[in-house]
Formats: structure tokens, C-alpha cells, sequence
């Protein structure tokens, strides 16, 4: 944590995803939004495999799943649903290589975490991998790996970036409280024990030993002080769920060194406010928390809710655009 802790985020980012199918045109507009904190964009409208859970399954080593009625469910071997999610994540690469050329700084990248893989990757038998703890140790040791042979291709690419990895964990909340529910829709899968899924968290975070790692989760009740043990550097959230019984924790992470990314503008279309006004609920936490203002800049990097990929393409830039100013406005005027 304490390389991390100096570790120069950008003041501003994205989620992951992006509307629309052209890899191309959403790497221009993601490069050219964020000049000093980029990140590998992801397309699900173009279908299965390009989808989060899809993409990610197809990270994984020695683990194939292909597209079921109710889901993406473990196979036997690789087959084109497999093939295909490869295919597109080479196709993003490609275009992020190209619009990186001679970039140098914080960049991006984003795979689903092991909890909310397990909670929607269905075994064999139709049922969710939650299920079984053995399935979810070797899903973990899997994900682990690809996570490393993603990051080593990453570098190839774009040598100049100093990586952050970024997991994605929205059902996280669900798995800890046991509100999975089992393929019936009857039941709900047993909540898994707090250590079992620390201690997994901090075995997948452990694959970036030498860069930051940022849990993103859009649910209400973000776990912080349990990504703070699993070795998060920064937690990524909806700043609009947030509530005053979150203080502690928050206050804790931040003096702690832990960098927060904070989802101000909506993922989908509507309007948005002034920059100012984007980011006047930051500015009254860090009052009610007591931190000095000259904090804000190290201690935030501003990003949307969540990913944009039920935005419209034009909002999406907007959006893009709103986090830079709304996080010059901060940095301006942090009182």
C-alpha cells in the first residue's frame, strides 16, 4: 500500500463500458476525453463475449464457458462463444494500441472480480459456481492467472502506461449477505464467510503486485474496510448511494491512503449540472468528515456512476467531458 499510496492517479476516468460496437471510435473518444488517465474501453451492445461477465470468462486459463438460455455456463472445452470474447478483447486492444502511441502515465483496465464471477458463472449443472467452494477456489486461481497474461499483453502494447487494474465486484454485497438466489429463484445461495472472501480478494489483487488495484461495485453498501484489507488501493463507487452512516469507513479509507473514485455523473442519458454543482456532495463529505480540503485532488479521482453503455454515444462523451471539468472545479476550489 505504501508504493500505491504514491502512485499518480489521474483526476478523473471512466468505468469500463461505453455504448456502441466500433472498438475504434471508442478508444479516440476515451483517449482524447482523458489525456492522463485512459482506460481500455469495453463494448457490450456488439453481444455474449463482450458483455463483462462473457469478456472476463474469456480471460480465463484452462476454464471455458460458453453462452446458455440463462446465462454463461462452464464447458469442456473452448468453443466460438469462448473464441469470440477473445476476439474482441484483441480487437479493443488493437485500437487502444493505436490511439496510446508514446503515452505515458496511469492506464486503466477492467476485469470482473472472482465473487461476482462466481455468483453469475453457472457449473454444469445449471447452478451458479457460488454454489460449490472448490469450483470458486480453482475460478479464482483461473481468473488469477489470465489477469496476469492480460496485464504482461497490456504492457507489450502500450509500453509507456503504468497499469491500474481495476476489479469489478456489483454482486459482492449480495455474496457476503447470502441474497444470491439459486437457479430455481427459490432459495438464495448461503452468504459466504467475510475471511473466505477477503482472503480471495487479496489472492487476485495480489496479481498487480507492482501497480494499484481499484474495486469498483455501483450496489449500495460497498464493503470498504474489507477491500481496504484485501489490498484495494483505491475503491471506485456510486457516490449517490453513499450515506452519513458510510462516514467512518470512508474517513478511515482516505486517511489511510486509500484513493476514492468517486461516481458523480449518471450513467444514462439526462441532464447534467454544472461542474461546480457535480461536485458540491464531495466537498460537503470531506467538510462533515473534518479532512483538509487540500486533500481532495490526492484523495479523488472523479469518474460516472457507472459504466455508459445504456447511454447514448453523444451523452457518453458528455459524461466523459462533465468528469474532467467537474474534476478541474474540484482541484480550483476544493472549499
Amino acid at each position: 500500500m505504501s508504493e500505491n499510496s504514491q502512485f499518480r492517479f489521474g483526476a478523473a476516468t471512466g468505468v469500463g463500458s461505453m455504448p456502441g460496437g466500433d472498438a475504434r471510435e471508442a478508444a479516440k473518444t476515451v483517449t482524447g476525453s482523458f489525456e492522463d488517465f485512459p482506460f481500455l474501453a469495453e463494448l457490450p451492445a456488439r453481444g455474449p463475449g463482450a458483455d463483462m461477465i462473457g469478456r472476463t470468462a474469456g480471460m480465463l486459463v484452462d476454464l471455458y464457458a460458453r453462452v446458455e438460455p440463462s446465462g454463461w455456463r462452464f464447458g469442456d472445452r473452448p468453443g466460438r462463444d469462448t473464441k469470440r470474447a477473445r476476439s474482441w478483447l484483441g480487437e479493443d486492444l488493437d485500437a487502444l494500441e493505436e490511439f496510446t502511441q508514446g503515452y505515458e502515465g496511469p492506464l486503466k483496465v477492467q476485469a470482473v472480480g472472482p465473487w461476482t464471477l462466481a455468483a453469475a458463472l453457472e457449473l454444469k449443472n445449471g447452478e451458479a459456481v457460488l454454489s460449490d467452494p472448490g469450483a470458486c477456489r480453482d475460478l479464482a486461481g483461473s481468473l488469477a492467472e489470465g489477469l496476469r497474461l492480460h496485464l504482461d499483453e497490456v504492457r507489450r502494447r502500450v509500453p509507456g502506461a503504468r497499469l491500474v487494474l481495476q476489479i469489478d465486484e456489483p454482486t459482492l454485497t449480495s455474496v457476503l449477505r447470502g441474497t444470491v438466489r439459486t437457479a430455481s429463484g427459490y432459495r438464495t445461495h448461503r452468504a459466504v464467510d467475510r475471511q473466505i472472501v477477503e482472503a480471495t480478494l487479496r489472492d487476485v489483487v495480489g496479481v498487480h503486485a507492482d501497480g494499484p488495484v481499484v474495486v469498483h461495485s455501483c450496489a449500495p453498501d460497498v464493503p470498504f474496510a474489507l477491500l481496504r484489507r484485501a489490498g484495494a488501493a483505491a475503491v471506485s463507487f456510486d457516490f449517490s448511494l453513499l450515506t452519513e452512516r458510510d462516514d467512518d469507513v470512508i474517513g478511515e479509507a482516505v486517511e489511510g491512503g486509500t484513493r476514492l473514485f468517486a461516481g458523480i455523473v449518471p450513467g444514462t442519458d439526462g441532464p447534467l449540472s454544472d461542474p461546480a454543482g457535480s461536485v458540491m456532495g464531495v466537498r460537503t463529505l470531506w467538510r462533515r468528515l473534518g479532512l483538509h480540503p487540500g486533500l481532495l485532488a490526492d484523495a479523488v479521482t472523479l469518474t460516472p456512476t457507472c459504466g455508459l453503455a445504456g447511454a447514448s454515444p453523444d451523452y457518453a462523451r458528455k459524461a466523459l467531458a462533465h468528469c474532467v471539468r467537474a474534476a478541474r472545479s474540484l482541484a480550483d476550489n476544493p472549499e
